[in-house]
């Protein structure tokens, strides 16, 4: 149930993020006849006590805002400085692989029309493709090294994402109540059984106060 409730609040984090609109709570009444009720808890504008750019905005909104303009400002304004190894290194290496795939497919690709236009493979430009013994062989590698340069372009994005992501969560998870009203138990239970004498057994208590 807790973990459905943090999905549910990030879920409505994300919306507040695009659509500007205001975020719902869902309070749980205490006592043996609980019960959930939707409410309006804190109205939008109360929620906008930071500002960026001149204008207000909540602190999801913010984070978000700023690890979408550069990576990993994001994570600073959320004061998880931990993280910033894990960006710069997701980014890094996947940024690198990019570059990298790039540039090998750039020297096929350009091998290749010179090579339709009539310069000898050993003239090509490229340490690599000036090797190869047929145009076969460059039209492979024209293929190999775009499929993977398209692949880390994917990943770079898939980082790239997470780490907004993530600046979004830490954010609307900031004031999340960790107290002692949340506790796991697990207590002795007497429960019942097809005899008419009860067994004994463990009940697990989650409480959500």
């Amino acid at each position: 149930m807790a973990s459905v409730r943090i999905t549910a609040a990030v879920l409505l984090s994300v919306f507040a993020v695009l659509f500007g609109q205001s975020a719902y709570a869902q309070t749980v009444t205490a006592g043996p006849d609980s019960s959930r009720v939707s409410s309006n808890s804190v109205s939008d504008s109360l929620r906008r006590t930071e500002k960026l750019f001149g204008r207000r905005v909540t602190r999801p909104q913010k984070a978000t805002l700023l690890a979408l303009v550069l990576p990993g400002s994001g994570q600073i304004y959320n004061r998880q400085y931990w993280k910033l190894p894990l960006v710069y290194g997701g980014l890094g290496a996947t940024g690198y692989g990019l570059f990298l795939y790039q540039s090998r497919y750039k020297e096929y690709s350009n091998g290749k029309k010179a090579y339709l236009n009539g310069t000898p493979i050993p003239n090509l430009s490229g340490a690599r493709v000036s090797k190869e013994t047929s145009i076969e062989n460059i039209q492979r590698g024209v293929i190999f090294y775009r499929r993977y340069r398209d692949s880390f372009i994917a990943y770079n994005a898939l980082v790239y994402g997470v780490t907004i992501l993530d600046a979004l969560v830490a954010a609307h998870l900031r004031d999340f109540d960790i107290g002692d009203d949340l506790s796991l138990r697990l207590d002795p239970a007497v429960l019942p059984t097809q005899t008419t004498a009860p067994g004994a057994g463990l009940a697990l208590t989650l409480r959500l106060k």
